[in-house]
């Protein structure tokens, strides 16, 4: 039975891995850009530390959990940009850990308008529970003779430009389709995913700003995923905003709150409900996120951020 398990594990690995997204997706990516595109690291203009729990499809056994923590900040040469992101995405009986370092580079378009170059570099940990190789003798089952734990090292980049109102940015986080069954009779590839990112700041009064944003991602082999979404700022305090996830004939629809706690302490909750098939099963998805930013100095603070 063991075996039965593992093997169609890996039957349905090969098939996902043509026909779904692979690298974990989030609501608030916005404000988690560089998980996405290296060009981010540093255009915040001050140290940035964020963390993100997403857990998808409460309720649902084996749903997707994903956690991530990333770190980025421009040096005393503000062209230059580092970043580190580390990820773990759970799903049914896999387990991917990402540690990818990232590096930016920016010039000056005009005034104002900056374009940056990214790279990251890195490793993939994939990893089947252990619950799987329960009874299973690895080296001396004609079916297994290794475990299928094993690092993958990556490298991808990104493009992305940027003003005080505006951003667009065009990113391939990884550029290398390894195997993650080790060249067995099920391939289960890592697809190159590309990402298309914007968004824009609009001035609506003194105390309320609107931020409408999108995110598009496109695997070979599979449906275009699009992220819309919508935000309200009011009194450079509060956000409150709705999103709509596109993919396929999938979709989600979502709520999202963020709070400027102090000028460096930021946090943001956001709950998502699926439709189509998975609809019954699930009471919907849900995200936290929080944001430390270290700004000391009056110059961090003229300007202030809005993505």
């Amino acid at each position: 039975m063991k075996r039965i398990i593992i093997i169609l594990v890996i039957f349905i690995a090969g098939i996902n891995s043509s026909k779904a997204q692979q690298l974990p997706q989030f609501t608030q990516y916005m404000y988690n850009t560089i998980a996405v595109n290296p060009a981010y690291a540093g255009s915040r203009g001050v140290m940035s530390i964020v963390a993100l729990g997403r857990n998808q499809w409460v309720g649902f056994n084996g749903g997707p959990e994903t956690e991530t923590l990333s770190i980025n900040s421009p040096l005393r040469n503000e062209r230059i940009g580092l970043g580190l992101s580390l990820i773990n995405d759970k799903a049914g009986y896999e387990n991917f850990t990402y540690v990818y370092g990232d590096f930016s580079y920016t010039i000056n378009l005009n005034e104002s308008v900056k374009l940056a170059f990214g790279i990251k570099a890195g490793a993939t940990y994939y990893k089947l529970a252990d619950e799987l190789y329960n009874g299973v003798e690895i080296g001396q089952d004609p079916y297994f003779d290794e475990r299928l734990d094993r690092w993958n090292p990556n490298i991808g980049a990104g493009l992305l430009f940027h003003t005080d109102k505006w951003y667009a940015g065009l990113s391939m986080p990884r550029f290398i389709n390894h195997d993650v069954n080790n060249q067995t009779d099920y391939a289960a590839l890592e697809q190159v995913h590309y990402y298309l990112i914007g968004g824009y700041v609009f001035d609506l009064g003194q105390d309320v700003k609107f931020k409408p944003s999108v995110l598009g991602k496109y695997t070979q082999g599979a449906p275009i995923s699009t992220d819309l979404t919508a935000n309200f700022l009011f009194y450079e305090k509060l956000w409150l905003g709705a999103s709509y996830r596109a993919n396929g004939k999938q979709a989600a629809f979502g709520a999202l709150v963020d709070f400027q706690v102090t000028e460096q302490f930021r946090i943001g909750y956001t709950y998502e409900v699926p439709t189509g098939e998975i609809r019954p099963y699930t009471s919907g998805s849900q995200e936290i996120l929080l944001m430390y930013e270290f700004r000391f100095t009056k110059k961090n603070l003229k300007s202030p951020r809005y993505f």
